[in-house]
């Protein structure tokens, strides 16, 4: 393999590793700026932008005393396609999110699948759009706000 689609794939790797790390930090500013020229597409309306996403995560997502969602989202079997002279990449992986807190032993609370899409500008990788497909649900009730307003 080349060693340009080498850092190619390695970049784009890194772009899927920092995205879990923001998540599970509940650094959503953060996460903001990673997908600040992305569309997220979940199980809501899709947003585009770095405002929405931010206020898309800070929405859904709840952040516990420690200042995180008590998360750890395992990204695996990740499959990435580098089209270099186009400056495109797609992946495709999977995500097991696990969460603890004291009261809450630590379990997986959702499963499913990440389909992605970046680019290359100004010789920097950037997520284009992030596709989640949640197929796996287990005890949200401590991770998602919507879940937990459930009577």
């Amino acid at each position: 393999m080349p060693a340009a689609l080498i850092s190619s794939h390695r970049a784009v790797e890194n772009l899927l590793a920092r995205y879990a790390e923001l998540v599970d930090d509940g650094d959503f500013a953060g996460l903001g700026l990673l997908l600040a020229d992305a569309t997220f597409v979940g199980s809501g309306p899709p947003v585009s932008g770095g405002e929405a996403v931010e206020k898309m995560f800070r929405d859904t997502l709840i952040v516990h005393a420690d200042g995180t969602p008590r998360t750890q989202h395992v990204t695996s079997d990740i499959a990435i396609e580098v089209e270099e002279q186009a400056g495109t990449a797609v992946t495709r992986s999977y995500v097991t999110v696990l969460q603890a807190l004291p009261d809450l032993p630590l379990q997986p609370v959702a499963a499913g699948r990440y389909r992605d899409r970046f680019e290359r500008r100004g010789g920097q990788w950037r997520f284009t759009e992030r596709r989640v497909d949640i197929r796996l649900v287990g005890e949200v009730s401590r991770h998602l706000r919507q879940a937990a307003a459930r009577p």
